[in-house]
């Protein structure tokens, strides 16, 4: 039988049934964690609270924004992962191919196809249904719309390419979070974009 624990009055009270949940006057507001569950969501949620109590699903804008390290981390572990990838390539050339003057050009020529990999990679797995890299979702954080929705893939892609210009102003547009409460870097005002984190109660 699945329980409930239910913030009443800002404290958690529980664990509840399912049945019992309904003399608990639970709004779809109502902030609630079932077992295995790292933090609370609202009832509205659950798609079994919303069948049990009569609730829709409400499109609510994200409150919690990623900081800059936890960006930060994971970029640098999609870069790691990239560069693995990298090396793996570069080993089997110099296993497999003879001529050095060709271990070297195929070597510089997949070190520079690395950024380019980054955003093909970057702009597919955040529009698709995870919302984020593999990066991203080791630190927990995705990217939306203004709205918490997923992205779609030209949008997606205009974000990564918009990491160009934040990049060629020196760093600058990275340091745009730091400006803004959304803590918005300039690709993501550029694309209309947000890097969410899981809502803390």
């Amino acid at each position: 039988m699945q329980e409930y624990t239910v913030v009443i009055n800002g404290k958690p009270e529980g664990p509840y049934a399912l049945q019992e949940l309904q003399k608990l006057n639970i709004k779809p507001g109502t902030f609630i964690r079932k077992p295995g569950m790292d933090d609370y969501k609202e009832a509205h949620e659950f798609e079994e609270l919303r069948e049990f109590l009569g609730f829709k699903f409400q499109q609510t804008a994200p409150q919690y924004f990623a900081s800059f390290d936890q960006r930060l981390m994971a970029s640098v572990i999609d870069y790691f992962l990239l560069m693995i990838c990298y090396v793996v390539i570069v080993l089997l050339a110099y296993i497999f191919v003879d001529q050095k003057m060709f271990r070297i050009g195929t070597a510089l020529f997949f070190l520079i196809l690395v950024p380019v990999a980054r955003i093909v990679y970057s702009s597919v797995a955040e529009a698709s249904i995870k919302q984020a890299t593999i990066g991203k979702r080791i630190m927990d954080i995705k990217v939306t719309d203004l709205n918490g929705s997923r992205l779609t893939l030209g949008n997606s892609i205009g974000r990564n390419l918009g990491k160009i210009v934040s990049n060629a102003t020196f760093g600058l547009g990275y340091l745009f979070c730091f400006l803004n409460k959304k803590q918005q870097c300039l690709h993501d005002i550029m694309a209309e974009t947000l890097v969410t984190k899981q809502r803390l109660i």
